[in-house]
């Protein structure tokens, strides 16, 4: 991609000597080879067994979303007395729904990057990164501004965004990278193979949206293959710590 739709660059020097299957440096630098049918092939192949554990964290994660998006509205529908004041609370809620889900997020895709890698998993890890839950919010946060900036600007920078920075999140987890490194690494490593990484989420995301057609039956299949093969992406690029595996 040209470098006009790229964000402003940080320097990063986070030593990843721990990882397996690659590491933070080598996805920087593009070395990693990432082909869309082998992510894919292999992510269907991991599905087998997991499915039931990354079905069950998904629910809990949606029904806690859910109790906290509602919880936000009623307070901010108590705080409003007119069209003009309930534009703050609105704000407020909406701050606060993110803050309390992201971590939610973390635990999600760490579940996708763990299966990817052999690991057990389990569903109650949705729960684990709220002890990080202010460099994630700060990461989403950012994300959303830049994406807001790239789509405001063209629909291509847009574009190009909220693929680069689709492993943000996991890295400030995963590598415990500043929310701004995070997104620089997501974006610098993925740019090097853009259209494959845009290629995986083209056609996960095309799978799950022909998967609910049939009264959402297929995303029983669609959903946790479309999780690992995020993981299996992340690994491949960025390898994944020893204390990622070894978490329970």
């Amino acid at each position: 991609m040209s470098d006009i739709y790229s964000a402003p660059e940080s320097e990063l020097t986070e030593s990843n000597a721990g990882s397996q299957f690659g590491s933070l440096e080598q996805g920087i630098a593009g070395d990693y080879d990432l082909r869309l049918g082998s992510v894919l092939s292999e992510a269907w192949n991991n599905t087998k067994g997991a499915k039931t554990t990354i079905l069950v964290a998904g629910i809990i994660m949606i029904v806690v979303t859910m109790v906290v998006s509602g919880v936000c509205q009623f307070v901010a529908g108590m705080m409003s007395s007119g069209a003009e004041a309930a534009l703050f609370p609105a704000i407020l809620s909406q701050v606060v729904i993110t803050l309390l889900t992201t971590p939610l997020t973390a635990g999600m895709l760490i579940i996708g990057i763990r299966r990817a890698s052999n690991a057990s998993i389990r569903s109650s890890s949705v729960f684990d990164y709220f002890g990080m839950i202010l460099p994630l919010f700060i990461c989403m946060i950012l994300v959303y501004v830049m994406l807001m900036i790239g789509f405001l600007l063209l629909i291509i920078p847009g574009i190009y965004l909220s693929v680069a920075y689709m492993f943000a999140i996991p890295l400030v987890v995963e590598k415990n990278l500043g929310p701004w490194e995070a997104m620089e690494a997501s974006r610098k490593a993925v740019t090097k193979n853009w259209f494959t990484v845009f290629g995986i989420v083209f056609v996960t995301w095309l799978a799950v949206v022909i998967s609910m057609i049939p009264l959402l039956i297929g995303l029983i299949w669609t959903l946790p293959w479309a999780l690992i093969a995020f993981g299996t992406t992340y690994r491949i690029i960025f390898g994944v710590e020893q204390d990622t595996l070894a978490a329970e």
